[in-house]
């Protein structure tokens, strides 16, 4: 058997056990700034009801840890720490976090996804919380950044392929 099938084999394996997987529990989805201490900027929970928003500085554990800073607080285990903040705060237990750096983002929604994020955080006010506020949260400047700059869905598998995408079982 070729490279190639070896490669799609292991692809469709990966999409198979993650949408079982969304049966059973809901897969976290997160952005890991390799800028800043690989610290987790946002994340989405993602399950067969839907996709949904999460913000780490609202997200905490029983101590009050947050998800931004699991790598600071629990660098033994910080996605068995995500873990256990998305069950205290949410109710909902994720057993496979999917991990996306900057690289990946950048490659598949364009060189300036991390910085477009940041001007509609600030520039255009989407820093409140939008179920405490009412107000435009980080995860419409997200969805904004990512509609405007579209996304290249074939640099999925190739972001996976090195190492930029992780799936990790928890």
């Amino acid at each position: 058997m070729n490279k190639i099938h070896l490669i799609l084999i292991a692809i469709v394996a990966i999409i198979v056990i993650f949408l079982a997987s969304t049966i059973v529990s809901p897969v976290l989805i997160v952005a890991e700034d390799t800028t800043e201490d690989a610290s987790i900027d946002m994340a989405a929970r993602f399950s067969l009801s839907g996709f949904d928003w999460v913000y780490p500085g609202s997200s905490i554990n029983a101590e009050g840890q947050t998800l931004h800073n699991v790598h600071i607080n629990h660098p033994e285990d910080p996605y068995g720490a995500a873990r256990d903040i998305m069950t205290y705060s949410y109710g909902l237990t994720p057993h496979i976090i999917v991990s996306v750096n900057n690289d990946a983002a950048e490659a598949i929604f364009g060189g300036s996804i991390v910085d477009d994020i940041r001007a509609n955080d600030g520039y255009y006010g989407y820093a409140g919380n939008d179920k405490v506020s009412g107000s435009m949260s980080r995860g419409d400047a997200m969805d904004t950044a990512m509609t405007q700059n579209g996304m290249n869905i074939f640099e999925v598998p190739i972001q996976i392929l090195l190492g930029n995408i992780r799936f990790i079982f928890v």
